[in-house]
């Protein structure tokens, strides 16, 4: 499997995707655009190293990045580029041998799978009267990754020594934080190609526990959510559950997030439900707080450029986000967030004029009557009363912004729900 593995076309796939996703470079300071010369460099070296098994991976370099909840900070291992090179080759060998056995209920990191089949699979099950469900969070699931456990799943279908050496090589890298390399006993660090896939062969034995109970459920990673029709139910299944998990994968349950409630109370990858019987898919709200802080920080780079080029860079986000959440089939959120984000850029806009006579001027040469100009320039009002009062809106209507190509949320909605 190892001769696979450094076969030369696998590595120019592994090449072309290290590339593509681009990243930040590694304990060593190698750079995505150093990886080619240093390879020709090097590769006859590395590549007797891998075959004979003598190959041994750099420590990762450890980063935090604050959690999408906002609470806390994620730790993330980031892998030399010449490791993720090799980790991608690896991941695109094992993957196939993998991924055919896992379950039809695990959506994520998986080929032909996405996080939009996990949501309307979740919605389904509300829909069909599950309307309760079991929430399971497991605590720092990629640090307490046991490399026993997952090297036993994987030798069940991997028998070329030198892979599963290297395998568990990499697992047990050490992690460079402060300036010192610490050893690692358990965990797989996010932020290495195969990180994913190794969760997903440990969590298959979940999968074939739920589904021996036969119980409805999704999985994408480590977020999963089960679904049954009474809080009596959900609670007996999250208790056995847990002590199931505990003894048998040897990790824990996150009692402060995990939870039975009513669906349309939780969230599932940034989705939840509405409450009636014709079940929809909304944004969580939780999703919309994030997005919001994510563009006041834009929004705060953005006071000292023109409006157009901020309007260019929030392009990419509101696009992106806007994609994620096209299965949202309540228009109501996407209309009040544009208001919300024409509200800030007018703010932005009543704050780089600063002085009264400047607000009254740009008022005016937007169509206002000078004394209505002049009357809201001097108005004594704050910054954000005068972005969402009557003159601004005259002044900067949606059709301005329109013609700005300002992305509208409530109008690519429409685009989503009007296709066929």
């Amino acid at each position: 499997m190892i001769e696979a593995i450094v076969e030369r076309e696998n590595l120019l796939r592994a090449y072309a995707r290290v590339k593509s996703n681009k990243g930040s470079a590694g304990v060593d300071g190698m750079r995505v655009e150093e990886l080619a010369p240093y390879l020709k460099a090097n590769w006859a070296v590395i590549g007797e190293e891998l075959l004979t098994g003598t190959y041994r991976p750099s420590a990762v370099r450890r980063v935090e990045i604050p959690k999408p909840s906002g609470r806390g900070m994620r730790k993330l291992g980031i892998p030399t580029v010449l490791d993720r090179l090799i980790q991608q080759a690896m991941l695109q060998v094992l993957a196939p041998i993998f991924e055919s056995g896992f379950s039809a209920h695990s959506y994520g990191y998986i080929r032909g799978r996405s996080a939009h089949q996990a949501v309307d699979q979740a919605r389904q099950y509300v829909a069909s009267g599950k309307r309760w469900v079991v929430d399971i969070d497991l605590a720092s699931f990629f640090d307490r990754v046991n490399h026993d456990m997952v090297m036993g799943r994987v030798a069940r279908k991997v028998s070329d020594k030198r892979v599963l050496k290297l395998l568990r090589l990499y697992l047990q890298a050490g992690v460079l934080e402060g300036g010192v390399v610490q050893t690692r006993r358990e965990g797989t660090p996010q932020g290495g190609p195969l990180s994913p896939l190794l969760s997903n062969i440990l969590l298959e034995d979940l999968d074939k526990e739920l589904e021996q109970r036969g119980l409805s459920f999704c999985r994408y990673a480590d977020d999963c959510n089960i679904y049954v029709k009474s809080r009596r139910a959900g609670e007996r299944v999250k208790d056995s559950l847990t002590r199931w998990i505990r003894e048998k994968l040897r990790l824990q349950i996150n009692e402060s997030k995990s939870a039975v409630g009513r669906p349309w109370k939780r969230k599932f990858l940034g989705y939840t439900v509405t409450q009636e019987r014709a079940t929809r898919l909304r944004v969580a709200p939780e999703s919309v707080v994030k997005l919001k802080a994510k563009l006041k920080r834009q929004f705060r780079r953005g006071r000292g450029v023109s409006l157009v080029h901020l309007i260019e860079d929030l392009r990419p986000m509101l696009t992106g986000w806007s994609n994620y959440f096209k299965l949202n089939e309540v228009s109501g959120v996407f209309e009040r967030l544009d208001v919300w984000i024409r509200r800030r850029l007018r703010l932005i806009l009543w704050r780089q004029w600063k002085r009264p006579y400047r607000r009254a001027k740009a008022l005016m040469q937007r169509g206002l009557p000078e004394e209505t100009a002049w009357l809201s320039a001097t108005n004594g009002r704050g910054p954000w009363w005068n972005s969402g009062a009557r003159h601004m809106n005259f002044a900067y209507p949606k059709s301005f912004f329109a013609e700005k190509n300002l992305v509208s949320l409530l109008d690519r909605f429409r685009q989503f729900h009007s296709r066929p």
